[in-house]
């Protein structure tokens, strides 16, 4: 496989991009991928961005400008040019046959011979079927809205949610009751997900019991001492 049948190369890219900015346009020849333009030559005007299309190298091949994929176009050789259409040569009309002497015979019963019509529409429908066949100019896809990611997180004893577009925030982490977060987990159908949730949960139900026990008791010492207060009245 040859070094133009390769299509164009990350460097080749980036040298264009530097050619175009220069105010030039790097010459390329379109490769086997191109189909039947292939071994033709054209003119790098502009490149697009990658991320939209994966057909961001706009060539110049006559009077169209088309995109094409790095796969379709390969650096061209130095002296390398379009191939030109070999002109097809003008038919000649044919003579008008020459009657050999006959005998006399009458003028009315003669009937002239046609002559053969010109055939120069002939010859332009030659030239114009040795031209390449002109590409279908591709329209590049629409780029998609951005992703959207919603965070549920866990910290420092509380639960919070958050929304995302792209880069742009779109709600900043809000505080939400554990029974609201159990419920966003239950439609994720992830049992490690759930089961995770349900130990934080019983660990925070545990400690808060713990201190529910401790409160009662702190509550009972201090009523029995009040009691206490209140008899010595």
């Amino acid at each position: 496989m040859g070094a133009a049948d390769q299509g164009l190369s990350e460097d080749d890219v980036r040298a264009f991009r530097e050619a175009l900015a220069a105010g030039r346009k790097p010459r390329v020849v379109f490769t086997a991928a191109a189909g039947q333009i292939a071994g033709q030559v054209g003119q790098v005007v502009e490149l697009t961005d990658p991320a939209e299309s994966d057909e961001f190298v706009v060539v110049r091949f006559g009077r169209d400008e088309l995109p094409f994929s790095p796969a379709d176009v390969a650096v061209a050789p130095r002296g390398a040019g379009r191939k030109a259409v070999e002109p097809q040569p003008e038919p000649q009309p044919e003579p008008e046959p020459v009657a050999a002497p006959t005998e006399p015979e009458f003028v009315l019963d003669r009937v002239p011979a046609p002559r053969p019509a010109p055939r120069e529409e002939s010859r332009v429908e030659t030239v114009e079927a040795a031209k390449p066949a002109r590409r279908a100019t591709k329209v590049a896809k629409p780029k998609g809205p951005a992703g959207l990611t919603v965070t549920l997180a866990y910290a420092d004893g509380e639960w919070t949610v958050a929304a995302q577009q792209g880069s742009k925030a779109l709600a900043k982490p809000y505080v939400v009751k554990p029974a609201e977060a159990l419920r966003m987990v239950a439609l994720v159908d992830v049992p490690g997900v759930h089961e995770a949730v349900e130990q934080i949960l019983a660990a925070e139900r545990a400690e808060a019991e713990q201190q529910a026990e401790k409160l009662r008791a702190e509550l009972a010492e201090i009523e029995a001492r009040l009691a206490d207060l209140r008899e010595a009245n």
